[in-house]
């Protein structure tokens, strides 16, 4: 008598496919890669951070602005919002297809794991304020954490928030007192600076990253608390349809972004040149921007949730910076290696005149070579470098 042989049980299923994807997440992470790569280019080419010109001059004065009011402390806590979701995401097509609770969770543990050492090899080779590890440590606990609770559960994360926003309010009724009764000489903005990024050898810049990587990863473990965001509005699934959710979006992309914005103003003025005030101001100031940046993360993918429920047909510009969002880990790592080799006191070292105008023409530039890489991959079905390593490690 012969059998028939059974196919082995799988208790998980492999990655997401092209027919899965929501747009809004892969559009966000492709067009905040913008923002990303403004802030990281500047902090490249002062060598320090935030990364603004000390003394402007002319549109410099425009660019400290801008960087100050829209990007530095406000990029990096959207992907923070949109890690959290992708968790969510992960965790319930593995769900869908029947994968076990226990397989879920050790998809989601290997995968960050995984992501850990790519923030190791990413902070020793090329850049010390890497994300990726963080990514990976809080991505564990979350996992094993936060995913498996109770729709009651969650909700605690909108008061923590709500906290925060007390907060913010709190440190801006300060910053009014300080800018009020600043006594003292102005005080300008300057970087602090990253030895790394000024060493003049690749080998010195190694060393000293092998030195501020683990404060810089120690210094932002703290989003923890915007990545449980992302993880309440994945449960809500805000993103797949956002245009059935268009007033809660509005009111958070009103309420955050107005946060975040008017809490960065101030300092913004200063950073310009426009507002002098003393040291102790400053200081407040800069926490002020600080601790409202973090509501640009879900201000911004708010935003661009709005934005998406109102597309009724994909442009090209649409698709290709999506195809970049799909290869957001590539894309990030392909900014890295740009960094070090246009900007790098050991490699061309490239100034067009203001190393203001330099980081923000390198920023924008890699950015629109990146999403033409990634359109150009879409084309041919490739996910994309980075994405295709990871899979293999994980799946």
């Amino acid at each position: 008598m012969t059998t028939t042989p059974t196919a082995p049980a799988v208790d998980h299923r492999g990655p997401v496919t092209g027919r899965e994807r929501a747009l809004a997440p892969d559009l966000i992470r492709g067009a905040m890669l913008l923002l990303i790569a403004l802030a990281n280019s500047a902090n490249f080419a002062f060598a320090g951070q935030p990364g603004i010109e000390s003394a402007p001059h002319g549109f410099e004065r425009i660019l400290n602005f801008l960087m100050l009011t829209f990007v530095d402390a406000r990029a990096y806590p959207v992907f923070a919002v949109m890690f959290g979701y992708g968790l969510v995401q992960l965790a319930r097509r593995q769900r869908t297809s029947g994968a076990s609770t226990s397989a879920v969770q050790r998809i989601l543990v290997k995968r960050n794991a995984w992501l850990i050492a790519f923030g190791l090899v990413h902070a020793t080779f090329l850049y010390f304020g890497d994300f990726l590890g963080a990514y990976g440590v809080v991505g564990i606990a979350c996992t094993l954490v936060l995913i498996n609770r109770s729709d009651k559960f969650h909700r605690i994360v909108l008061g923590v928030w709500a906290f925060m926003a007390l907060e913010t309010l709190f440190i801006a009724a300060k910053a009014v007192v300080a800018i009020v009764t600043s006594t003292g000489a102005a005080q300008p903005l300057t970087n602090s600076p990253n030895p790394s990024l000024a060493a003049t050898s690749y080998l010195g810049s190694l060393v000293d990253r092998l030195h501020e990587y683990p404060l810089h990863m120690a210094s932002v473990l703290g989003f923890v608390v915007i990545v449980w965001l992302g993880i309440w509005a994945a449960r809500k699934q805000l993103l797949e349809n956002p245009g059935a959710h268009k007033t809660l979006l509005t009111r958070v992309a009103v309420g955050c972004l107005g946060i975040t914005f008017i809490g960065g103003l101030p300092y913004a003025l200063v950073g310009a040149g426009w507002l002098h005030v003393d040291k102790a101001a400053v200081d407040t100031l800069d926490l002020l921007s600080q601790v409202s940046g973090m509501f640009g993360g879900p201000g911004y993918v708010a935003l661009f949730g709005l934005i998406v429920a109102r597309i009724r047909k994909q442009s090209l510009p649409v698709r290709a910076i999506s195809a970049l969002g799909q290869r957001s880990l590539s894309g990030y790592l392909f900014q890295s290696v740009s960094w070090m080799i246009l900007l790098a006191p050991f490699t061309l070292d490239l100034r067009f005149g203001s190393t203001a105008y330099t980081a923000a023409l390198v920023a924008i530039g890699v950015w629109v070579l990146s999403v033409t890489g990634a359109y150009a991959m879409s084309r041919r079905s490739y996910r994309g470098p980075a994405e295709t390593l990871l899979r293999r490690l994980v799946y």
